[in-house]
């Protein structure tokens, strides 16, 4: 496994990358509401990308059609955007999104309310993205890759939910899917030690219900197979010899 340790340009490059996402994602979240397309939130994702001069990554990656992944309800990852996909009042929407800075790239993803959820959904989301803070708790230099994979499993466990095993985390850099795989869910092996100078991205998929999911007949979109919804958080991160650094965040 080739797994890339950065130097200290390339770090500031891949900083400056995830800055610029992290401007991309605040927009987006800021434009959400009911009644719009989720085509329509592509279209302003991939206009500030092209705005800041910079290349949205997932366009045209293995033939996926557009520059912001736009995931609604059960629809876990990769929903294409749709001229006729309403989101309405009470959904909640995946946003994954990345961008190319220099020949460096930066993926992130937020769940964000479509105007008021319920409760059950809210929590969803929260336990989701705290699940992912818990993970990176283990994210540093001289630990090892799956230390991560075990504490969001840990975190998870309580409430009940089922982690996708479908689809895991992944190191970036030069090209968007690095080694290693990260899995969200426990894992029997101890992985590789973490060095100061790799740049992962981790990202939790969690199901209100079952873990299991299927392809829907357009081989992008990822749904859970129970129907139930799911939330989704990703970051990319910096392993440093002490915390490590949360490059996405706005």
């Amino acid at each position: 496994m080739a797994v890339t340790i950065k130097s200290e340009r390339e770090i500031e490059l891949m900083r400056e990358s995830c800055r610029l996402l992290a401007i991309v994602h605040k927009e987006m979240e800021e434009s959400i509401r009911p009644g719009m397309s989720t085509l329509e939130v592509d279209m302003i994702g991939d206009t500030l990308i092209r705005k800041l001069g910079c290349i949205p990554n997932f366009k045209n990656y293995h033939g996926y059609p557009a520059s912001i992944c736009v995931s609604v309800n059960d629809e876990v990852v990769h929903g294409i955007p749709n001229k006729h996909r309403i989101l309405q009042e009470g959904d909640i929407v995946s946003l994954d999104a990345g961008l190319i800075y220099k020949g460096y790239h930066s993926d992130a993803a937020r769940t964000h309310a479509v105007g008021q959820i319920s409760p059950e959904a809210q929590k969803l989301i929260d336990v989701t993205r705290e699940s992912f803070f818990a993970g990176i708790k283990m994210a540093k230099a001289g630990n090892h890759l799956h230390d991560i994979s075990n504490a969001i499993d840990a975190f998870i466990k309580p409430h009940g939910y089922g982690i996708v095993r479908d689809l895991v985390g992944h190191g970036i850099g030069t090209s968007l899917h690095e080694d290693p795989q990260i899995p969200n869910f426990a894992q029997k092996r101890r992985g590789m030690k973490l060095q100061a100078g790799m740049t992962l991205a981790i990202e939790p998929m969690i199901n209100m219900g079952r873990a299991d999911v299927e392809w829907l007949d357009d081989d992008w979109t990822v749904v859970t197979e129970d129907g139930s919804w799911s939330a989704h958080y990703e970051n990319t991160i910096l392993i440093t010899d002490g915390e490590p650094e949360i490059l996405t965040l706005y």
